[in-house]
């Protein structure tokens, strides 16, 4: 029986829904994957730990679910406060979920450390073929030298 013949509107429809809701499409209405390819290929990549364990796309999430979700350089811990199947605006989809304040600090201080880490290692590119070659004299000149697989040998 579909939600037109019952006489269920769209919005009375989605609200019975959800709190049956995957946790992809929540993933997604979160606002934490632009896509809920991207949400489900997450999932599927061990990016979403609930409990420590590995999640499925087809799991409920509950509220007061806490879950770990790692998206590019961060890591994340949040608490589902709110569940939802409808992506909306940025300020409601951070009402669905309250990040823990250690994730925020770990995160804060792993920021911190890229940046730090990120000014000391400034170079000016490539190296040159001058600056190349002289790599190359200094290598072998160690005691056993950087040998390439592709190197001759001249022995």
């Amino acid at each position: 029986m579909s939600a037109c013949t019952a006489g269920i509107s769209g919005d009375q429809m989605s609200d019975k829904d959800d709190d049956k809701v995957r946790l992809d499409k929540w993933l997604w209405a979160a606002r934490f994957y632009k896509t809920r390819a991207l949400a489900k290929a997450a999932i599927e990549g061990g990016k979403v730990h609930h409990r420590g364990e590995r999640c499925k796309p087809g799991k409920e999430p509950k509220i007061g679910d806490i879950y770990v979700i790692r998206t590019g350089f961060e890591e994340r811990s949040v608490v589902v406060q709110a569940l939802s199947v409808v992506r909306r605006g940025a300020p409601e989809a951070q009402t669905l979920y309250a990040e823990t304040a250690e994730s925020i600090a770990r995160r804060e201080q792993a920021a911190v450390q890229r940046k730090a880490g990120a000014l000391g290692m400034q170079t000016d590119g490539r190296p040159s073929k001058k600056q190349r070659r002289q790599i190359h004299d200094f290598n072998e000149r160690q005691d056993g030298g950087l040998r390439h697989p592709w190197a001759d040998d001249e022995f």
